[in-house]
């Protein structure tokens, strides 16, 4: 048996197809809530959206800005202006002596124009 071969392989590499878009917003965000996991509501959070028309979200780990721009935009029906994202770091935790980790995750400030709102139920 040898270890080089004098064929070569002549298996070709499949091209990488762009994804449909529809309506501005590429096919695979019609399952938004894989990006925008929940929204964040805390009393920083309410404050901002009431004095700052800015909304807080718990993201995928993985998701961009353009992401998450793009997936509020196809659930809510609101243009973001600006998408600020935040690393929340893991921590170590002992709870009854049993040490453990409390999961992290990613957060995004969604930034909206003045007048539009979003309905968080």
């Amino acid at each position: 048996m040898a270890i080089f071969s004098s064929k070569k392989n002549t298996k070709t590499k499949k091209e990488k197809t762009e994804p449909k878009v529809v309506s501005g917003v590429p096919a695979h965000f019609d399952d938004a809530h894989r990006i925008l996991l929940q929204p964040r509501i805390t009393e920083k959070a309410s404050e901002k959206s009431r004095n700052e028309n800015v909304y807080v979200f718990e993201v995928s780990a993985k998701a961009t800005k353009r992401e998450i721009a793009q997936a509020v935009e196809a659930v809510y029906k609101v243009k973001p202006i600006k998408v600020a994202t935040i690393t929340i770091p893991h921590k170590k935790v002992i709870v009854r002596g049993i040490r453990g980790i409390r999961g992290g995750g990613k957060k995004a400030y969604v930034y909206i124009k003045k007048g539009e709102k979003i309905e968080i139920v």
